[in-house]
């Protein structure tokens, strides 16, 4: 009888909220998935990468090859990964997560990084969203890169440090500006808190944010989490700006 109610009610579940793609909300077959099309829209980042950066090559040039960016501007963390790269329909669900109070894609875009930076999450310690400043925090009310941090986390069975890491004074958007004003004005804008050292103290840890543009606010985090005493730091997003990268969709056998 128990077995006849659950699968009633999941047929009237169905009905009232059929599943939809992730992106346009067509019908598709299963629940946080993309319908054929714009899962076609996807360009998923993988091998050939530069092993620091993650940033993709367009041909392979044998393994633990680093690229002229990782060389010419090194970056204060180890490692850097991403699962797609951020146009078209990745950029869509980015700021449908970050603008368009949808924090329920959150697991689904989380499982994507997972794939993408498996060793990261494996190697780590702990993990730690870039955070925002309180009064953006108010205003949104959730961070989009602790709903990613939570589920990875999660299925990697991992410390979860949400006030490891605090950003003390509010920034500027980051959208329309240089590389340069990136970085003056995310400069000194994160610490690790009084009392919360010990999150990260010696430990490995994994930084979460939804999109890797330039650099500037993940170096910044980065730098901070260094001062509180953190051995190492790895960079997992959900997206990857690459200018000019015209490489083909790759897919994993994982995805």
């Amino acid at each position: 009888m128990q077995n006849a109610v659950q699968k009633a009610s999941r047929l009237v579940a169905s009905i009232l909220f059929p599943d939809t793609c992730l992106a346009c909300r067509t019908h598709v077959a299963a629940r946080g998935t993309l319908c054929p099309e714009c899962w076609g829209q996807i360009h998923f980042i993988a091998d050939p990468i530069c092993t620091v950066t993650g940033t993709p090559f367009q041909h392979d040039f044998g393994d633990d090859m680093v690229s002229a960016e990782a060389l010419a501007n090194p970056q204060p963390w180890r490692r850097a990964r991403a699962a797609v790269l951020h146009d078209g329909i990745a950029r869509q669900l980015v700021q449908r997560l970050k603008y368009g109070d949808q924090p329920e894609l959150a697991p689904w875009m989380a499982r994507w990084m997972l794939r993408a930076g498996r060793l990261l999450v494996e190697e780590c310690d702990v993990v730690v969203p870039v955070p925002l400043h309180k009064r953006r925090y108010l205003a949104r009310r959730y961070n989009q890169s602790a709903e990613l941090a939570r589920m990875i986390a999660a299925e990697g069975g991992i410390a979860f440090e949400p006030a490891a890491l605090v950003r003390i004074r509010p920034t500027r958007r980051q959208v329309g500006l240089t590389a340069k004003q990136r970085q003056a004005n995310v400069r000194g804008a994160f610490r690790v808190p009084p009392g919360h050292e010990i999150a990260v103290c010696g430990r490995s840890v994994l930084l979460v944010d939804d999109v890797y543009t330039t650099g500037a606010t993940l170096g910044a985090a980065t730098r901070a989490l260094l001062r509180g005493g953190a051995a190492h730091v790895d960079v997992l997003t959900f997206s990857r700006v690459v200018p000019h990268f015209a490489g083909v969709t790759r897919r994993p056998a994982a995805y």
